[in-house]
């Protein structure tokens, strides 16, 4: 099985919500995001539990699992809303090239990424999903990674949607999904998008915050007339 390749070296993965994503804006993820990490995932339901993690973890697993996640050794984005609520999550781990399932094309480079995601479920139907598997392929070029696999559940309508239109090769068994995508090496215009990429989503954080600092300040301000 030969997994695709991304054939267009200087753009981002084709996106069926072109107009939506220009207002989506994925940010890298860091130490101080990780009490928000925490929020957005205990807010996902029984069913969203099971389609992200593969089984229903309860709220004190999925604490520890936001407790152990390592910055350094992997990378997580996210997209936050107005309100500055994690309401997109995507996990890329990074494992050396042994560890990439059994069946897959086998790499030269040192290291696999594994690529996993959560959606709120009030921000579903926007696109969010496909923006930040797009944000982790173009990461995972500049990180010197060519291979990118996703594992879930067979029943997971949308990792298995977002690897369709990504050209991934799937594998099905016993209920379970394994997708593959080939990635370009990277060059100086890939490097150029992540990198405002990135600076974009942290003028509209930054933006978000300030805003939403003034909103409190008005709204204390105000009440002292009250």
């Amino acid at each position: 099985m030969n997994p695709s390749v991304i054939s267009a070296p200087d753009q981002p993965l084709p996106s069926a919500y072109p107009d939506v994503l220009l207002t989506v804006r994925v940010k890298e993820l860091s130490e101080r995001d990780r009490r928000r990490m925490l929020m957005h995932f205990l807010a996902l339901g029984d069913s969203d539990r099971l389609l992200r993690f593969g089984t229903t973890l309860p709220d004190e697993l999925i604490t520890r699992y936001v407790q152990k996640l390592d910055f350094v050794r992997d990378t997580l984005f996210g997209v936050y809303d107005s309100d500055l609520r994690l309401i997109g999550v995507g996990h890329l781990a990074f494992a050396p090239r042994d560890a990439l399932p059994t069946g897959a094309d086998a790499t030269t480079k040192e290291r696999v990424a594994e690529f996993g995601l959560s959606v709120s479920e009030s921000a579903r139907g926007r696109g969010i999903g496909t923006k930040l598997f797009e944000r982790a392929a173009i990461h995972c070029r500049n990180a010197d990674v060519d291979t990118l696999y996703m594992h879930c559940l067979s029943s997971n309508r949308t990792m298995i949607r977002i690897a369709r239109k990504a050209g991934m090769q799937i594998r099905r068994s016993y209920g379970e999904a394994d997708a593959y995508l080939k990635l370009l090496p990277a060059n100086p215009s890939s490097v150029m998008l992540e990198a405002v990429q990135e600076q974009v989503a942290r003028f509209d954080y930054a933006y978000k915050a300030n805003n939403r600092a003034a909103i409190k300040w008005l709204n204390s301000y105000l009440s002292g007339f009250k």
